[in-house]
């Protein structure tokens, strides 16, 4: 009885979570006057992902978006994997008071720091660049955290039989820890990407010009009121910026879920 419970929530949660991507779908394929009407004989077309294409630079705002997320998830694999392996493997003055003060961050809500982030950026002149989007998150606690736990799993003894063969602090690192990590790695950088590439409020403060906005802005100002609402072709401008994840996630399922369960996260 109770799995046959877990079964039915689960599938009603699948379709409540795939209800909005489905009416998107039926929006963007068909006229207008057929939005919000569940016609079966309705005309399909794809006028509005042309038409959506058109009246927004959307090629530009996708390549700015996977700088951003390639610069973003670069910056924070090898900055968090040093930072890890430190607190992990070294015994340094303050240690454990820096990696309390690593997971204090993790209670700190981002927004909290907009004001004084957009201060920042102001002062080293990054405001309105895709640098200066990224930068703020270029050191992640979680990372950090998350790849401390997994380090500190690794048997010591690999650090031994390792430095008996030459590997000095930086070789073990790449040779063991990094290729033992794998599974966490890849699912800190799934995380990462689509934490990022559905990133909005920042970006919105940040960033005054179509030359560096990411989808998110982009397709917020796209279906903004004052730009005339069309749900179809709002319809077809999301699926049009979410694309990329869901085709990322077909094709790489396998290893998406794989990854997760070996590094444990729910």
């Amino acid at each position: 009885m109770s799995r046959a419970l877990d079964t039915v929530a689960a599938w009603v949660l699948g379709a409540l979570w795939i209800a909005p991507l489905v009416y998107a779908l039926w929006a963007a394929v068909h006229p207008e006057a057929y939005a919000a009407r569940f016609d079966l004989a309705a005309p399909l077309t794809f006028e509005n992902f042309a038409r959506a294409w058109a009246q927004a630079p959307f090629p530009r705002y996708i390549l700015n978006t996977f700088v951003l997320v390639t610069a973003i998830l670069a910056a924070q694999l090898v900055l968090c994997t040093l930072a890890a392996y430190g607190f992990a493997r070294f015994a340094f003055p303050g240690r454990d008071t820096l990696f309390m003060l690593v997971l204090v961050q993790l209670m700190i809500v981002p927004e909290v720091l907009i004001v004084e982030n957009y201060a920042t950026m102001a002062r080293l002149g990054l405001v309105d660049t895709i640098l200066g989007i990224g930068l703020p998150y270029m050191a992640s606690a979680f990372g950090i955290f998350l790849l401390r736990q997994t380090f500190k799993s690794i048997p010591k003894e690999l650090d031994d039989a390792a430095r008996i063969e030459g590997c000095g602090a930086l070789g073990l690192l790449a040779r063991v820890y990094v290729p033992l990590a794998r599974p966490t790695l890849v699912a800190y950088a799934l995380v990462s990407i689509s934490h990022h590439w559905n990133n909005f409020l920042w970006p919105l403060i940040v960033t005054n010009s179509p030359e560096v906005r990411p989808i998110t802005v982009g397709l917020a100002i796209f279906g903004a009121p004052e730009s005339g609402v069309s749900w179809p072709l709002v319809s077809a401008a999301t699926l049009i910026s979410v694309t990329p994840l869901l085709l990322a996630f077909l094709i790489f399922q396998r290893q998406f879920v794989q990854s997760f369960l070996h590094a444990g996260i729910k």
